[in-house]
């Protein structure tokens, strides 16, 4: 990247995306922050650069973020897709009403934005896109059911996705998180995590970093578990 890289966060008000955005920023990212609750417009502004408020339940809001980004910019080098909690419930009290919100908060979602950005890092020569996922997605939690099951959908298209496009330098990995000190601790969940404690939330920030530059170059088509090692399966 001849030029300082830019990225945009969607999702990107609290938690995981608002520390992801800081710290790229920190790593000399220029920043565009997107959330529908308007932390997001801030925070892009405090790291000076591009806040937008909109849903990721919306593709016109998806549209016009990167429009915006494209005229203030003009590149995107990254994405970061972050999602806040989507419907919970028992698995057949779920609604299918909630099942196909469930199918654009935590998949489409991602669909929806590499369709926008994938042509203008083409052109560039080149891009990474991190997904914020979940740990529950191979060791699906009932605490979880709809991000659970839709993000193991999500493991496969972004192994499609990358398939697809590794030979024009363009990346999709997923980033896999376990309990994180940005949500209320819960002793039995403390339990169950071998490393004894919930994850700092910068934990997870210092690997999508990594996952969106070119330190990361030959690594795509990726589920990295940060967990503490919660989930067991090999």
């Amino acid at each position: 990247m001849s030029e300082q890289p830019v990225a945009l966060v969607v999702g990107g008000g609290s938690g995981i995306g608002a520390d992801a955005a800081r710290t790229l920023h920190d790593h000399g990212w220029r920043l565009g922050v997107m959330s529908s609750s308007g932390k997001g417009e801030d925070l892009g502004n405090e790291l000076g650069g591009l806040g937008f408020t909109g849903s990721n339940l919306e593709p016109d809001d998806l549209s016009r973020f990167v429009e915006i980004a494209m005229e203030r910019f003009g590149r995107i080098d990254g994405v970061v897709n972050g999602a806040g909690h989507g419907p919970k419930g028992d698995v057949l009290g779920i609604s299918d009403d909630d099942w196909h919100r469930g199918l654009d908060f935590y998949l489409l979602n991602v669909v929806r934005m590499a369709r926008l950005v994938t042509p203008i890092m083409q052109s560039q020569g080149g891009g990474s896109i991190v997904n914020v996922s979940t740990f529950a997605a191979f060791e699906p939690d009932p605490d979880f059911p709809t991000s659970a099951v839709f993000r193991a959908g999500l493991a496969d298209f972004a192994k499609l996705y990358s398939t697809r496009y590794a030979g024009e330098n363009i990346r999709m990995n997923n980033v896999l998180p376990g309990f994180i000190d940005s949500l209320p601790e819960k002793p039995d969940r403390v339990a169950r995590i071998p490393a004894g404690r919930y994850a700092r939330v910068r934990e997870l920030s210092e690997v999508i970093a990594f996952l969106m530059s070119d330190r990361s170059s030959y690594v795509t088509g990726q589920n990295l578990r940060v967990d503490g090692g919660l989930t067991q399966s090999v």
